[in-house]
């Protein structure tokens, strides 16, 4: 949950001594550093919903939650690293409170140092002959895995990781000769046209491929790592003091919070392409529709990108072996300016392209609808909504409510007798967008209350009283939906105005965040950064907090996320569910939701796919759950057929379709037969919808509402 939010007020409680460090302008980067530290400090321990004593406990904390950070797998630092870091287990509470850089420069000039030393082993390992029949052990749960003894055991470490990413390359290409195979068959079988090619490998020629495979691989890796700026690893030290305060609360680079912005509005101003890497080289991925790459008719996916001029007066800079992120921000600028890309095409000719920089719209991000068919013939809407989106600094921005309502219009101008609206893995965004939704589906009445540091308690009401949906209305909700998701299907709940359908209980987020811009202690043009601070928590209009515990479903269908431990509840930081005393509302009670989920129960006890997806779901994660994995090669593929019996039970699943039939507008039929990206990109949403067990019984339930 994001939140604009003014802090002239709260900041006159701050004493001007402890922000006095913070206005001098910082000279180099280690004075940048310093007084990067001593401001999260004290944007921290007086702005923070509930600050944690900075001291020796905390210390302790925040050392654990960086080593989980900067070498999770445990296969960086050695013993004798941990032992000579452990010194200063106690003293990151006074390094924050001086904004002194010794335990971070380091552990970060030692992860440099242990960097190479891996990147040397690596290459030591791919110049011998690596043998796969020898009776070793991988321990993949990182709790019980301790640090490397010594170099020798490190290096033994990298073989055993290389041993695993090899045996997993090789059973990467068994298991594509065999779906080839299979299609070869097949196709021979019905006397179809044979076009698949079939390369059947050798072992060793097997071998010999995941091994190369492996070692580009190995290789692009160290060489991204150590093109990494130890600014960019800074960020992740104050990470570790600031997400002990709890898992939302952040600090961000001016580079980190430019890409925030890019996700939560759903714009860019750029050219519309993805920049992906491949061993060391930068091309460009697929191209957005009507953006400036794609209108430019001279670029293409796949090309190579070899220089970015970012401007008319500016010098080309080459990219090639280029961080991607970096790239990116050279393609980036202000609307209307012109940036140049020389790239090889296929063919290897040398092309350079100038484009006008356009605002790019994320389509993904924004809430989309289609029409669905019964099997009994009745006509459903379907609203995706993936994020809570607003634009707050335009007083035309785009926002999710807006797109909601414009979805509702078209929905209801095809005559549909109920609207499901889809929260599923929706994290959230605006919060003032909650009530103007809600507001689409209900009269005026209060949706969420708000609690800050202070204890003072605020009520936010959805003022509109001429909703747009008056008719039934079934919200989706799973282990991922979160925050504002959480706001909207609670408020709806206790309204009794929809019905709220899915996992047990979602995510649990019941906080609220703000960017705090450091520059506004400082004396100075240079971007400091942000911290994302939770300042507030949110509660039902029941008094209920969603923190830990999330929305209960009111008809509850188990899934993938339901055995993984996915949720608030399994952050050792997450802040405690309570409760306050509850607003003054009236609820509307429109369905009898006991007697819908006994119906739902019934079916979802004889539906056969959907106990096989759970049968599924439970099989996969206690396998993430095991320790350990032999790296004998004929142990490791006996494990793999093993697995795959197991699987074949589950190929069903592949098969399902739900019965339902999904028809685009009027509008979309036209632009499909002119925009080929468009149309395959609906095909896919629509087979995607047509093995959906969930929407299925989604449409049950709406039919009896």
């Amino acid at each position: 949950m994001f939140k604009k939010f003014k802090l002239n007020t709260l900041l006159l409680f701050i004493p001007l001594m402890s922000l006095m460090f913070c206005f001098n302008a910082p000279q180099n980067d280690d004075e940048k550093m310093q007084t990067i530290m001593v401001s999260v400090k004290n944007t921290l321990a007086y702005l923070h919903y509930s600050p944690k004593p900075i001291n020796d406990a905390y210390s302790q904390q925040v050392y654990d939650k960086y080593f989980e950070m900067i070498d999770f797998g445990k296969r960086y630092f050695l013993q004798s690293d941990m032992e000579e870091f452990s010194k200063h287990k106690t003293k990151l509470d006074d390094y924050l409170n001086r904004g002194e850089l010794t335990f971070y420069k380091l552990t970060v000039d030692r992860l440099y140092q242990r960097v190479d030393d891996a990147d040397q082993i690596s290459k030591d390992i791919f110049s011998k002959p690596i043998d796969l029949n020898e009776e070793e052990t991988l321990i993949l749960e990182h709790k019980i895995k301790k640090s490397p003894a010594n170099k020798e055991e490190q290096y033994n470490d990298w073989k055993k990781f290389i041993k695993y990413n090899i045996l997993q390359e090789i059973e990467t290409l068994n298991s594509r000769e065999e779906a080839q195979r299979k299609k070869k068959d097949s196709v021979q079988k019905h006397g179809l046209q044979d076009t698949i090619k079939l390369e059947i490998l050798t072992p060793e020629q097997k071998f010999t491929k995941a091994r190369d495979e492996v070692k580009d691989y190995m290789s692009e890796t160290f060489t991204r790592f150590k093109k990494r700026k130890k600014m960019d690893w800074f960020t992740v030290y104050m990470n570790a003091y600031s997400e002990v305060f709890d898992p939302h609360t952040s600090y961000f680079s001016p580079r980190n919070k430019e890409d925030f912005d890019v996700n939560f509005t759903g714009k860019v101003i750029g050219i519309g392409a993805i920049i992906q890497e491949k061993k060391g080289n930068l091309f460009l991925g697929p191209l957005t529709i009507g953006a400036p790459a794609w209108k430019s008719k001279q670029l293409s996916e796949g090309d190579k990108i070899i220089k970015v001029k970012s401007l008319p007066n500016k010098e080309a800079v080459n990219v090639v072996g280029m961080l991607s992120d970096e790239a990116v921000r050279l393609i980036r600028g202000k609307e209307g300016t012109a940036v140049t890309l020389t790239v090889e095409k296929k063919d290897k000719t040398i092309q350079e392209v100038t484009m006008i920089r356009e605002e790019v719209a994320m389509e993904d991000t924004y809430a989309r609808s289609i029409i669905v068919d019964s099997p009994d013939g009745k006509k459903f809407g379907f609203i995706n909504l993936p994020s809570f989106n607003a634009e707050f600094d335009k007083s035309d921005g785009r926002n999710a409510s807006d797109d909601v309502k414009a979805e509702i219009i078209k929905l209801k101008a095809q005559n549909v007798q109920g609207i499901i609206l889809d929260l599923r893995n929706n994290g959230g965004g605006s919060l003032t967008e909650v009530g103007d939704i809600m507001g689409l589906f209900m009269n005026a009445g209060p949706y969420v209350q708000v609690k800050d540091t202070q204890g003072k308690i605020q009520t936010l009401k959805n003022k509109n009283n001429n909703p747009l949906w008056t008719g039934p209305l079934v919200i989706m909700q799973n282990e991922l939906s979160a925050s504002a998701s959480e706001i909207l299907a609670g408020a709806m709940q206790d309204y009794g105005r929809a019905v709220v359908v899915g996992s047990p209980q979602s995510f649990g987020k019941g906080t609220v965040q703000t960017f705090i811009d450091l520059n506004r202690f400082l004396s100075t043009n240079d971007d400091f950064g942000s911290v994302k601070l939770t300042i507030q928590k949110f509660y039902r209009v029941t008094g209920e907090s969603t923190q830990k515990k999330g929305i209960t479903s009111d008809i509850e269908m188990k899934d993938f996320y339901t055995f993984s431990e996915i949720g608030e509840r399994y952050d050792d930081y997450a802040l405690a569910w309570d409760k306050i005393p509850a607003a003054q509302f009236t609820p509307v009670k429109m369905v009898n939701v006991e007697s819908l989920r006994k119906n739902s129960e019934k079916r979802m006890m004889n539906n056969t796919n959907y106990q096989l997806l759970l049968e599924s779901a439970q099989w996969k994660e206690n396998m993430n759950k095991e320790e350990s994995i032999p790296l004998n090669q004929t142990k490791f593929f006996e494990l793999m057929k093993q697995r795959k019996d197991q699987i074949k039970k589950f190929e069903a699943l592949n098969k399902f379709k739900n019965g339902l039939k999904f028809n685009i507008y009027p509008d979309e039929i036209q632009r499909e037969k002119k925009d080929e990206a468009f149309k395959k990109k609906n095909e896919n949403w629509i087979k995607r919808l047509e093995r959906d067990v969930y929407l299925q019984e989604a449409v049950n339930i709406i039919n009896e509402i």
